[in-house]
């Protein structure tokens, strides 16, 4: 069973798209095994998009994922990382194909409804950050 780790985007949740993304997610047979709603600082922004610090198109990613709540997530299930990111479908919902969440739910790169680990090992970091006793 693999474990991967889920952001529903504070668009998602101001727009009332978190049920039918959760829906989803649950359809495809993935397990809940930790769920918060919560409000994160820039802080904590910066630690968990550590890789993107300093890069020009950071401090609006940060100030988007700090302005308002949002829901984190631990998925698991065969193959959780591939198969999340699959439903999710392309960063930019443009390319995203018909019928994944961000086709559906996303309006912009930037405002993507969701975010999925790309990696059992980023998922595995990801999920400490956010869920340390998990």
């Amino acid at each position: 069973m693999e474990r991967t780790f889920v952001i529903v985007k504070p668009d998602a949740v101001a727009d009332g798209h978190v049920g039918a993304i959760l829906e989803r997610y649950e359809a495809a047979q993935l397990t809940i095994e930790a769920m918060e709603l919560r409000e994160i600082t820039g802080d904590f922004a910066d630690r968990h998009y550590a890789s993107h610090v300093g890069k020009d198109y950071y401090p609006d990613l940060r100030e988007f994922m700090t302005e308002g709540p949002l829901v984190a997530l631990v998925l698991s299930g065969d193959d959780a990382v591939a198969r999340v990111r699959k439903l999710n479908g392309a960063t930019d919902p443009a390319k995203a194909e018909s019928g994944t969440i961000r086709a559906e739910f996303a309006s912009t790169l930037r405002r993507n409804a969701v975010h999925a680990s790309d990696s059992p090992e980023t998922a595995a970091s990801e999920v400490s950050l956010w869920f340390p006793n998990a």
